[in-house]
């Protein structure tokens, strides 16, 4: 089987096409259907396609058939070849049987939303997971299409009841389909039992804060600065796809971590709903969420219902989490960040440009993780130096003091590691500390 036939060649520019309609999610209004269609156009930046004229419908019920008129396809396609477009790209996911007709009335190569996606999400994939259940995405949403996607299918097509080269290469493609996502599964199980173990050792070792929300936040950018690395960060949607983990604070015990996950997006195509659950899975064993939203962008409110929406889908929405407003610079109005700030009950508004307000952002962070370990009061022996060394190691030092036998150590510490240095014979209780201060 050669997949490239299934694969629509981009051409350089295309056309958009959408829709409005009361009884179509996302698309209910004229004000939701011009934003998915920004929206739309920087996805297809992403790819490196040309987006040009865009079109929409007024209509009071969806065509089944084609869900635009056919007249209003017919129009479509007459200013496309104008402009010299051969790519017409939907607003939303097409059925199969949809995409048969509209090229058959328009004469155009069609692409919708859930195709464009797709190929971001394989294009920019890097782990090998990722990849597998991204691919394991585009063979789910290949199978019912394939006889739309494969361009020679017309030509190899057999007589009338005859199965011809065409149709049984088609049932055989299908079956190869199949067969590939069922192996896929099985490579994702075995990954699975690793990266639990991996997960158990990490909350075992590490706290964690996970960078969550629209896509195109700042996540990558705010993450840059408050752990000063250099993760990738483009004013592109989907730039990153793989969780990313780096340090945020070397010097606490135990180190603290930041994740930079994928950003979230509206109107997810069905087929990647699993995939794009499987890359988030990261922000299930986070401590705390940081909820990163563009109070710059005006359809920010939107953004965070749908980031409320995914972390709901992750059943992790009850998990500590605060909200950060980002790009404060690129904010016309002077009072927006007073109403959002009060009426959304965000934590904080910062410019990644601005240094205070990062480390302010990063102190609070820290603070956080501090103050949900617990305090022990220890009394040491000198003899028993391996005690000494493992609460030096892993313990955050409060206060200290030598005396004639030992040593006093007032310590905080997450309960979970505290539990594994084997050090509760040596817990002083409240009075017999007050004499070692």
């Amino acid at each position: 089987m050669n997949f490239d036939e299934y694969q629509l060649q981009l051409d350089e520019s295309a056309t958009l096409v959408s829709i409005v309609c009361e009884n179509f999610e996302s698309h209910r209004t004229e004000e939701q259907t011009l934003h998915s269609l920004v929206e739309l156009r920087e996805l297809l930046n992403t790819l490196g396609v040309e987006p040009g004229e865009q079109f929409y419908q007024n209509k009071k019920s969806l065509d089944p058939a084609t869900m635009l008129g056919s007249g209003k396809l017919e129009e479509i396609a007459e200013q496309a070849k104008n402009t010299n477009s051969k790519l017409l790209v939907f607003d939303f996911e097409l059925t199969a049987s949809q995409m048969r007709n509209i090229k058959k009335i328009t004469g155009l190569e069609v692409m919708d939303r859930c195709m464009v996606i797709l190929e971001i999400f394989a294009r920019h994939a890097r782990t090998k997971e990722a990849k597998i259940q991204i691919e394991i995405s585009r063979l789910n949403y290949m199978l019912p299409r394939l006889q739309t996607l494969w361009t020679h299918f017309s030509k190899q097509k057999g007589g009338i009841g005859l199965k011809g080269e065409g149709e049984q290469q088609l049932e055989l493609d299908r079956r190869i389909i199949r067969n590939k996502i069922a192996a896929y599964k099985r490579q994702l199980v075995e990954m699975e039992k690793t990266r639990t173990e991996q997960r158990k050792r990490r909350e075992n070792s590490v706290v964690t804060a996970a960078l969550v929300g629209y896509t195109n936040a700042g996540k990558s950018t705010l993450m840059n600065k408050l752990c000063k690395v250099n993760v990738l960060s483009e004013n592109k949607l989907f730039a990153t796809l793989d969780s990313t983990f780096r340090t945020l604070n070397p010097d606490s015990k135990p180190p603290m971590v930041l994740i930079d996950t994928v950003g979230f997006i509206q109107n997810l195509p069905s087929t990647l709903v699993e995939g794009f659950k499987t890359t988030l899975e990261s922000a299930l064993e986070a401590d705390l969420l940081i909820i990163v939203c563009d109070l710059s962008d005006p359809q920010y409110k939107n953004h965070l219902k749908v980031t409320q929406e995914v972390l709901e889908e992750l059943n992790i929405k009850d998990k500590d989490q605060i909200i950060v407003f980002t790009k404060k610079d690129k904010i016309a109005d002077p009072f927006l960040p007073k109403i959002a700030m009060r009426n959304l009950h965000a934590s904080f508004l910062v410019s990644s440009n601005n240094p205070d307000e990062i480390k302010e952002l990063r102190e609070f962070i820290i603070q956080y993780f501090l103050s949900k370990q617990d305090h022990f009061d220890l009394f040491i022996p000198y003899e028993d130096g391996e005690a000494q060394a493992r609460v030096l190691s892993n313990a955050n030092i409060l206060n200290t003091s030598h005396h004639e036998n030992g040593t006093f150590y007032r310590i905080r510490i997450p309960d979970f590691i505290f539990g594994q240095l084997s050090l509760n014979k040596y817990i002083l209780a409240p009075k017999e500390s007050t004499k070692y201060i």
